[in-house]
This record gives C-alpha cells, structure tokens and sequence, in this order.
C-alpha cells in the first residue's frame, strides 16, 4: 500500500516541490495551502504522516497540532519551521509533533525523517487473539506500569500523559536497562536515522520524559560524555 503525506504548507512554490520529491520517493501526495484546508484534510482522512509549516494563515501550525491530537495521537507531524527558534521547535513538540526540520532543508534529511517517523511511529500492539484472551503486554519497574498494549503509563495508579515518541523513548531505556546508551544509538534506534550532530532532540525528549516522570520512578541518568543509562 503506498504511504499518504498530507503537506500543509502556505508557499506554494515550497509545497509543489515537495510533493514533486515526495511523489518521486513513491508517496501519495496532497497538499493544502493554509491551516484551516489544512485541518479539514487532516480530520477527513487517514495520513501516515503531515508535514506542517508553522507560519500559517488561518489556523497556525500551534493551533492545528493542538487540535489534531485531540481526535488523532497517532499519526507523526513533523514540524516544518523557518525561524528554528528553540522556543518554537519545543512548543511544537510539546503539543504532539514527532520531529522538525528547519528552513531551508536538505531533501534527503527530510525523505530519511520521513521514513523514521512512519516506521517507528506504530509501536506493537496486541492481536485480537490477545484481546480475547485477556492477554497484558506490561513492564513493572518500580512505582511505575507500563503497558504496551494500551500504550498507558501508570504511576501508582495515575496515567501519565506520554506523546508517542516520548512512549518509544522510554520503552527503549526499558528494553536497555543499565546499558550506556549514546546518543548515536537512540537517534538510530528511536528515529531511525544517523545521529545529526547539531541535533539535540535525544536530549530535548529526555528531559520530557524527566519530567512527566516522578523521581521515584525509573530514573534516565546522564553519563557526561558518554550518553544515558536507565537505572534499575
């Protein structure tokens, strides 16, 4: 089945040459010149993933995520941004985007952030033979329920709310346990690509998941130098 890309986007001369690339990468393509067609397209069909500009008129690119996950946590958003502020970039991830490229961008930085985000966004999940069995996917680490199969996260009983690069981020520690982990592996691992070495989205989700996490909890500790290692 071909992937389908929404490209929400108000430069038009920007977005009829992505979906050219993308198009010539083997996607299905539409394209949508401001938030409010934008969101319509979103809402009215099923994406494996969106590009979104920030900037845009009608509904900005804040306000589509915001009101996107609402009704959709699953499919990836990677932020399109031209002023690469970290202001933006983490208010951008924050409400639910899984990535961002900066302005101007190299085509085959964004087709390989593609590629990542479809290909590790779905995380595995239980078949209907488990369901009528009653079967749990759960790891328990200390005042800490994490279950695979709903993708919840529970601490004494309170869910904590994880985006699902956070979830991925966190389950990889869990797969890892007391292993140093660079951040080399964890960009190649979680998102799929060679680490970039202006990039610190390893340590951005790290400090998310820090803090949604309480310090009784599995603790994701810095090795200076090194990378980061979960403690059990």
């Amino acid at each position: 089945m071909t992937e389908s890309i929404l490209v929400i986007e108000d430069e038009e001369r920007i977005a009829r040459l992505l979906q050219l690339e993308l198009l010539h990468a083997g996607y299905s393509v539409e394209l949508a010149f401001d938030g409010s067609a934008g969101l319509m397209k979103a809402l009215n069909a099923d994406w494996h993933l969106i590009l979104l500009d920030i900037m845009l008129p009608g509904v900005n690119g804040f306000d589509f995520i915001s009101t996107y996950r609402k009704i959709n946590q699953k499919t990836p958003i990677i932020i399109l941004t031209a002023s690469g502020t970290p202001a933006d970039i983490v208010n951008g991830l924050d409400l639910g985007g899984q990535d961002y490229v900066t302005k101007p961008f190299h085509m085959e930085e964004l087709l390989a952030r593609i590629r990542a985000c479809i290909r590790y966004t779905a995380l595995p999940r239980m078949t209907n033979k488990d369901h009528a069995k009653n079967v749990p996917i759960i790891y328990c680490l200390k005042d800490t329920e994490i279950n695979l199969s709903t993708r919840e996260v529970l601490q004494n009983g309170v869910k904590v709310d994880l985006t699902p690069k956070e979830f991925q981020l966190l389950l990889y520690f869990i797969e890892h346990p007391n292993e140093i982990l660079t951040r080399e592996q964890i960009m190649r691992d979680v998102w799929g690509y060679a680490f970039l070495g202006n990039s610190n989205l390893v340590d951005v989700y790290i400090r998310y998941v820090r803090k949604k996490l309480q310090a009784t909890s599995p603790t994701i500790r810095t090795i200076r130098g090194a990378g980061y290692i979960l403690e059990m």
